[in-house]
């Protein structure tokens, strides 16, 4: 354990004391740029033509776009489907990040995608695509006679049409097959094909004018986009016959049926005629069929109905031929529900009371399904009670609502007071009865509604339940409705009313918007049937302060004033407000407020103390309100898009290049110098060292240090801080994570490869050839190699020296092909502000090809997600003599790509290959080798 950890901190202080090179950079300020790249799985993108890119997918594959963005500060991306616009976003909200992700795309998923980026350095910075779904669905054949002969036989001696329709996207195109011929308009004088004017062109329509004998026959139409994306084409058969006609049907049930709640219902659908054969479907006038319904061929069971699938059910059957046929039935579900009663005192007297002599009616209401099966009865001290000269009963009164019964006692006597019942029943049975008790006694009085003492105004605080209370007296008690007073709002629960039985009406979890009058009010119903009574409770809610700002941050530099300022933007109650300024926990200030709505804090010299967070509460009786201030200097910011790893042609090492800038650095006083920390993630021993600056660091400055010496495989994290002459700034810390499987070739360091290390840079061999590459140097190859052929050292002329080599000797056999192939590159801008559409990157190496079996050598350039390139990018065959000369090729990738090294067997023994020393950079080819130098050779120059 000792060990290794003397071990550890050797390597660190190796790192950063003897490895780390040091650059900052002179001030570069670029503002945001924006390329958008793609991937996923694209049949087509046309590049910018006439400003735009168009990006076709097929319908179920995965677009995937990519923003890639320069500058500093790093922008902040979006992706939209509008140029910023919120009014048309996707998947609910904005993507905020580089990459646009949509597996399984939809046709109404096509549209522009924006990408934006911005940083506050210069404009925005937006590009867009054009994302175009191709589909194409199966079509469809519908088959119609003409108007008007409709009757007797459908096909005899008539004109019939074939519609064939698909939806596709690019538009479709038809084609029509009698048998095995095909047809096209002039090729039979019975036939014609056309496209009305009036479906644009995407409906395909067989004309067979007054059909013949032949006309029987196996129809089939094809729908084609052209193979567009590998969509292949899709077709679909009728057979035409002189027995072909439109579906019928007939349903073997009631209409209506009304059963109880809790049966079991079945609808019977039967074909009475159709060819080919109808296909039976059930709808629903809710749309759906109920979730526990069973359709079987064209039977619908329905088990254990209830109310709320009570409703029209329809039998629909559709052969395509003609228009489809449809039979409805209405099922009822017996229900009874709200049994309601009132009293109406004599109504040719002005009189709220119930006198003797008098006339009295007895209103009794009962919503009932089906209402013509709705029965009344009235009993008097539970006797019945049948209708009389003074006890006048009516079923139903063409002046009330549905589904009443009165009871009218003319010159009301002392014996007439008692217990009157209404009973409501079905006539179909099944359902239980609903009995209303109804009152009459010499106590029966109109109702009256008071308003408790101490219960208007109340005062609640905002978050609690509160009760609100009418007293209503008489005999019987009414049922209270409640409402809102002062506006026309709804209540709590959302109506516009709302029932109580004993007066109360609870409000849990009270907000601020309900505050107001509330009426309650007498209803006729369970009641007299007079004018209503009401009254008004008062609801006053406190809530705690409302400020602004809720949170902000604040930066200002050592030496310098801060200027706090919170302000009340509305409270209840809003007088008696106190306010405490505070920084953490200690309190800096208190008071009251006077006639101001804002209170202010100022710190007229921020110290190093000073930097925290400062609170503002604003206090009533119901709670606080706060302002909180984070006040602190600014951090410096990574430059996030910083590519790595910076390659060091060395197996156990890498680089990389950190950049960053401070984000506001007039907010801050003059930084000096920046504290770099590394360590190894997981591990505690971080090393420190300080970097200088030189002069005033400018907004968007970019500043840059090359860390060397990082241990394969490991991550690190990097802390940086800014130093000024009155102490140390607010941290930031990234993670620096290798990454093998990809290399990103920077201006600052090129990608070279000499082989001299076993894992040979991470090209691997190709495990669809013939055979493969081999690594060895003069010093350890076998001396009884194949004379005349191949090098006697590397590159360099060293014997030690490391390079790849194809050996031809037996069992190896003309033609056979030996790959090697790079590890992958993304493809990267030169530089943060500039960019080359597409990038080129130089592509080098040395070749040695000497004997006279010598066979051929290409370059090709393997790309993400595309085919594999038709020829070499570079070629060359035949015995170049026993010298190492350097190739060069500019390649122009869209993609992260590979480059492939090729060599391909002669005709006999004396034909080895050797390369060394391959390198890839940014930027065109220069000094390119001459002409003279090579036979046979293309692709030398980009």
């Amino acid at each position: 354990i000792e060990i290794n950890k003397i071990s550890l901190l050797s390597i660190l202080h190796a790192v950063f004391y003897s490895k780390y090179s040091q650059n900052v950079n002179s001030p570069v300020i670029p503002p945001p740029t924006v390329r958008i790249v793609h991937s996923g799985h694209a049949c087509n993108v046309e590049e910018e033509r006439h400003a735009e890119r168009v990006y076709t997918i097929r319908e179920g594959e995965t677009l995937e776009l990519t923003c890639l963005v320069t500058g500093h500060p790093r922008p902040q991306i979006r992706w939209t489907k509008t140029a910023g616009s919120v009014s048309d976003r996707f998947q609910d909200s904005s993507v905020f990040n580089e990459t646009l992700h949509i597996t399984k795309i939809q046709r109404h998923q096509g549209g522009r995608y924006y990408c934006k980026a911005e940083n506050g350095l210069g404009s925005p910075a937006i590009k867009s695509i054009r994302v175009d779904v191709y589909f194409l669905d199966d079509p469809v054949v519908t088959v119609h006679q003409s108007v008007g002969e409709a009757k007797e036989q459908f096909y005899y001696e008539r004109t019939v049409f074939l519609r064939c329709m698909a939806n596709s996207n690019p538009p479709v195109r038809y084609s029509w097959h009698r048998g095995r011929d095909v047809l096209s308009q002039g090729s039979d004088k019975g036939v014609e094909i056309y496209e009305p004017f009036f479906t644009q062109g995407e409906t395909k329509i067989l004309k067979l004018k007054n059909l013949r004998p032949q006309d029987y026959a196996n129809y089939s139409c094809i729908a084609s986009v052209r193979n567009v994306c590998g969509i292949s084409d899709r077709n679909i058969v009728f057979k035409l016959t002189n027995k072909t006609v439109s579906p019928s049907i007939k349903l073997l049930v009631e209409d209506p049926i009304v059963v109880n709640p809790g049966q079991t219902v079945s609808l019977v659908c039967i074909t009475t005629g159709g060819e080919p054969k109808p296909t039976l479907s059930w709808v629903s006038s809710s749309d759906s069929l109920p979730e526990k319904s069973v359709v079987k061929g064209g039977t619908l069971t329905l088990p254990a109905i209830t109310s709320d699938e009570a409703g029209v059910y329809s039998c629909v059957a559709t052969n395509n031929v003609g228009n489809p046929a449809k039979k409805s039935t209405t099922i009822v579900v017996r229900a009874m529900k709200k049994g309601r009663f009132w009293i109406t005192p004599d109504p040719y007297h002005n009189d709220d009371n119930i006198q003797i002599g008098r006339e009295v009616k007895i209103s009794c209401q009962v919503e009932a399904t089906p209402p013509e099966e709705l029965t009344f009865g009235w009993l008097k001290n539970g006797r019945a009670l049948r209708s009389s000269e003074r006890m006048v009963i009516t079923q139903t009164d063409p002046d009330t609502s549905p589904g009443t019964t009165n009871l009218d006692i003319i010159d009301l006597k002392f014996t007439d007071f008692g217990t009157y019942t209404c009973v409501a029943a079905l006539k179909g049975g099944g359902i239980p009865e609903i009995s209303i008790d109804v009152n009459i006694s010499s106590t029966t009085v109109p109702p009256n509604l008071t308003v408790p003492r101490g219960k208007s105004p109340l005062v609640v605080r905002e978050g609690d339940t509160v009760e609100l209370e009418c007293l209503v007296s008489g005999k019987p008690k009414p049922i209270i409705l409640w409402s809102r007073a002062d506006k026309e709002a709804p209540m709590p629960d959302g109506t516009l009313q709302v029932e109580s039985y004993d007066g109360v009406l609870r409000i849990v979890n009270v907000s601020r918007e309900m505050t107001g009058s509330y009426r309650c009010q007498t209803s006729q119903f369970n009641g007299f049937n007079v004018k209503p009574r009401e009254a008004v409770v008062e609801l006053i809610v406190q809530y705690p302060p409302t400020v602004e700002p809720v949170s902000l941050e604040m930066r200002q530099g050592l030496g310098r004033p801060v200027a706090m300022n919170c302000r009340v933007l509305r409270a209840h109650p809003s007088r008696v407000l106190r306010y405490e300024w505070r920084l953490g926990n200690r309190l800096l200030h208190a008071g009251h407020f006077d006639q101001s709505d804002e209170t202010e804090y100022t710190v007229k010299s921020l110290n190093r103390e000073g930097w925290g967070e400062y609170t503002c509460d604003i206090i009533n009786e119901a709670g606080a309100g706060r302002c909180t201030f984070l006040v602190t200097a600014y951090p410096p910011e990574f430059y996030y898009d910083t590519y790595s790893p910076l390659w060091q042609n060395r197996p156990r090492v890498y680089g990389f290049k950190l950049q960053w800038t401070q984000m506001n650095p007039n907010a801050v006083d003059r930084i000096v110098a920046y504290r770099l920390g590394i360590r190894q993630v997981e591990v505690c021993v971080c090393v420190c060292q300080e970097i200088t600056v030189e002069g005033t660091i400018t907004k968007g400055e970019l500043i840059t240090h090359n860390l060397t010496e990082l241990i394969k495989p490991e991550a690190y994290e990097v802390r940086l801080t800014p130093i000024t002459r009155f102490g140390e700034g607010d941290s930031t810390i990234r993670i620096i994570t290798y990454s093998g499987d990809g290399f990103l070739i920077r201006s600052s360091g090129e990608f070279h490869c000499s082989f001299e290390e076993e894992p040979i840079c991470m090209f691997t061999q190709d495990k669809n050839d013939d055979f493969d590459w081999t690594r060895h140097s003069a010093a350890t190859r076998d001396t009884k190699y194949t004379p005349n052929t191949g090098p006697s050292g590397d590159r360099s002329g060293s014997k030690q020296g490391f390079y790849m080599y194809i050996e031809t000797s037996r069992p190896r056999k003309e033609g056979e092909v030996a790959r090697l192939v790079s590890p992958f590159f993304n493809v990267a801008p030169k530089n943060p502000y500039g960019i080359t559409n597409p990038p080129a990157y130089c592509f080098g190496f040395f070749f040695h090809m000497y004997g006279k079996h010598i066979g051929t050598l290409n370059a090709l350039l393997r790309q993400k997600g595309q085919a594999a390139t038709e020829g070499p990018t570079w070629s060359l065959s035949g015995n170049q003599g026993d010298h190492w000369k350097q190739a060069k090729v500019s390649i122009h990738p869209t993609a992260s790509f590979q480059v492939v090294l090729e060599g391909i067997r002669g005709p006999g023994i004396e034909g080895d290959i050797a390369i060394d020393d391959v390198t890839l950079e940014e930027g065109e080819c220069r000094d390119l080798p001459a002409v003279s130098e090579y036979r046979n050779m293309r692709g030398v120059y980009p």
